[in-house]
């Protein structure tokens, strides 16, 4: 291996350790998968300048996330993973509603932290619950007056046609949670009352 490859495939092991993501969120974050990154880092194939230069950019805005205790769009989705694993809907409810509102207190202030989301999470195993990541993200970008992550405004994060997702609720029956959905979320074919979302 020559110096210049040694340097890089140094560069991006060090970059998925300041990350604190596994090998596959790193991965996903970078829209590569996990086996492609794994040749970048034995240095068996080179990666393009760019996307080095994300990698590098991508560990850097993690790493501050984390050290300030900020959700992002992957530890979200790790969360939500662990928690339909354990058929827990209630536990990944809360998971998604504290990503959003550390998202939303990251745009408020506008920490630099807050870039952390824009890179694309790794699935949550389900595709209702990437939806609703995706959406509230995205709203929460919209209505910081931000351009909204490109993976959070995907049409592949939406529910397929004619799919829809009705949150049960321990206070509406279907038809309430419908009325009480905002026009934002029933968009992605999702029925959340707003007043379920507030806290979970």
């Amino acid at each position: 291996m020559d110096e210049d490859t040694r340097a890089v495939a140094e560069g991006l092991e060090q970059a998925l350790a300041d990350s604190g993501l596994t090998q596959a969120e790193f991965a996903a974050a970078l829209g590569t998968s996990a086996s492609r990154f794994s040749t970048y880092r034995s240095g068996k194939t080179m990666p393009t300048a760019a996307f080095y230069l994300r990698a590098l950019r991508l560990a850097s805005n993690q790493k501050a996330a984390r050290e300030h205790g900020w959700m992002t769009p992957q530890s979200a989705a790790r969360e939500i993973r662990r928690a339909l694993r354990k058929d827990d809907d209630i536990w990944a409810l809360k998971m998604v509603l504290q990503g959003r509102d550390h998202l939303r207190e990251l745009l408020r202030e506008n920490d630099a932290a807050g870039n952390a989301w824009r890179a694309a999470p790794r699935s949550t195993g389900s595709r209702r619950w990437d939806a609703l990541l995706a959406a509230l993200t995205e709203h929460e970008f919209e209505a910081a007056d931000r351009e909204p992550p490109r993976w959070a405004d995907d049409d592949a994060e939406r529910l397929g046609d004619g799919d829809e997702w009705v949150m049960p609720s321990l206070l509406f029956d279907d038809g309430e949670i419908r009325a009480a959905t905002p026009d934002w979320l029933e968009e992605r074919g999702i029925y959340a009352a707003e007043r379920d979302l507030v806290t979970a």
